[in-house]
């Protein structure tokens, strides 16, 4: 791993350069025994994915002075997402300096979204560790100053179904699926109606002209009655 390369590319230089090599290391690189070091990024990811909130809903809240709470939680969901994220990832190049398991690596994980969005938060939270708030917040937006951007001005869409899958599944597998509840108009101009199911509840409810378009609006409202779905 050539902590120096990435560096230059995220354009931070650590005084700590342990808490760069623990932010780039899989669980699975030391699950198989193959370093001496004992930390692997979770810790800082746990870390990295609260300042990352932190630093995106103090930055909206300040620029965006007459917009409500919920456009402005909306709007902080689509640049935080595990997407969004994971291309930003791609962007500077982190799955090329990340220390994998042989297994993760052989199936693909240098390129896996999950495996990268945890590693850009990961880099956040030891970010924070070694230079402090300022410091971090100052690099997160120059770093999502392009999804930021994009979202604020409407170029960047949300996924409804990827995100709610996202707060569910936070803590773990959990079953997910959509119902076709209904079907009215014919066939020409259909109207199609979803229910999200969770843990057997219906959480939210939508319609649409194609049947993943009424899952995106359930998606949507489950998204919005965030507070009220109990994980």
């Amino acid at each position: 791993m050539n902590e120096l390369e990435f560096q230059k590319i995220i354009q931070y230089e650590f005084k700590n350069i342990n808490l760069l090599k623990n932010a780039l290391t899989h669980s699975s690189y030391l699950n198989e025994g193959r370093a001496v070091q004992t930390g692997n990024n979770e810790r800082l990811e746990f870390l990295g994915d609260a300042i990352l909130d932190a630093v995106i809903s103090d930055h909206l809240y300040r620029r965006l002075e007459h917009v409500e709470e919920g456009e402005l939680t909306k709007l902080r969901a689509v640049i935080v997402c595990e997407r969004s994220l994971a291309s930003c990832g791609m962007h500077v190049g982190i799955g090329n300096y990340l220390q994998l398991g042989r297994g993760e690596e052989n199936s693909g994980g240098r390129q896996r979204n999950s495996i990268l969005a945890d590693a850009m938060e990961a880099v956040i939270g030891a970010v924070y560790l070694d230079g402090g708030w300022d410091t971090v917040k100052n690099y997160v937006i120059r770093m999502l100053s392009g999804l930021i951007e994009d979202a604020v001005s409407g170029k960047l869409h949300m996924d409804y179904k990827t995100a709610i899958q996202e707060k569910l599944q936070a803590n773990g597998e959990a079953e997910i699926n959509y119902v076709i509840d209904k079907e009215e108009g014919p066939d020409h101009d259909k109207t199609f109606y979803a229910n999200l199911i969770f843990q057997g509840s219906v959480i939210g409810s939508g319609s649409g002209r194609s049947k993943k378009e009424a899952e995106q609006h359930a998606a949507k409202q489950a998204l919005e009655r965030g507070g009220d779905i109990v994980l």
